[in-house]
């Protein structure tokens, strides 16, 4: 495998093929991704997100957590409403203009827009999306994930763990089965991670004798910047400053048609965060 310090040209041909509420993703061929936003999902996520052993790094609703979907974006407590938990009648983001607005080989772009509906209430937010798939070294994938929040009313958030982009990582890389999750500090497990500041996290663990896993890193720039990790060692990991108000009891507020926009990037790789050189495609990530 060769990191990020040592250049290498592109390489990989990536494409994509919209099939119904799916747009499937491959690399050189293999199949890597699904983005799924069926109208009878509780919101747009992606599942599988397959490694170089050709296994998902995720999973999607195992039976202790049946509202976690993979890799996704959600949130509680909003306006009265949830959209994160399962029920659409609680609340639901609701795809509503899917695009491929790039499959030219080099990478494939993603264009999406988003209402978040409840029966019998105002919708509060729509979003919009912008996802870049990539594939710019041996053994990396990349999923660039940008979305902007619209408040179409003001709106009140309850201080609530289940919120913003998040990852549930398959249970054979989770640190409870021997996993890893580390840091860019270098702090492990949810001991060390949890409500800490960090610009990433990378979760990871060995399958057939080499380590494979996922890292999500959260761009500086972001309008909710470097937000504390909210961190599981059953597998979950999410940077989220929703969970950390500064005045608990009055949650975190978005005034009507001020948006709210956060960039984040997950890097899918063989190896450890050193061995794949995960600093240095942050590094490129943040000049961005």
């Amino acid at each position: 495998m060769l990191p990020f310090t040592e250049p290498v040209e592109a390489q990989s041909t990536i494409t994509a093929e919209k099939i119904g509420s799916k747009i499937d993703v491959y690399v050189d061929g293999r199949f890597f991704t699904s983005y799924t936003f069926s109208e009878n999902e509780k919101y747009p996520f992606f599942y599988p997100v397959n490694g170089q052993s050709g296994a998902s790094v995720t999973s999607k609703r195992n039976s202790n957590f049946p509202h976690h979907s993979s890799l996704f974006f959600g949130l509680d407590f909003v306006n009265g409403g949830n959209y994160w938990q399962e029920g659409l009648d609680r609340g639901q983001i609701l795809s509503v203009n899917t695009q491929i607005e790039e499959n030219n080989g080099s990478r494939v772009v993603i264009t999406d827009e988003c209402i978040w509906v409840r029966p019998d209430a105002e919708s509060p937010i729509k979003d919009s999306r912008r996802i870049i798939i990539s594939s710019p070294g041996d053994e990396i994938y990349i999923i660039d994930f940008e979305i902007s929040l619209l408040p179409l009313h003001d709106v009140t958030i309850r201080r609530n763990n289940h919120s913003l982009f998040s990852g549930r990582m398959d249970p054979d890389l989770a640190v409870i089965n021997g996993g890893t999750m580390v840091n860019a500090a270098g702090d492990e497990g949810e001991d060390g991670t949890f409500g800490v500041r960090s610009p990433w996290i990378s979760y990871y663990g060995e399958r057939g004798g080499r380590y494979e896993g996922m890292t999500i890193m959260q761009h500086p720039s972001n309008d909710w910047p470097e937000a504390p990790w909210f961190t599981r060692d059953y597998g979950f990991f999410s940077p989220t400053p929703i969970y950390w108000p500064e005045d608990e009891d009055a949650g975190t507020f978005m005034g009507k048609g001020d948006a709210v926009n956060l960039s984040y990037r997950v890097v899918v790789h063989t190896g450890s965060p050193d061995e794949a050189g995960i600093s240095g495609y942050y590094d490129e990530f943040k000049s961005e």
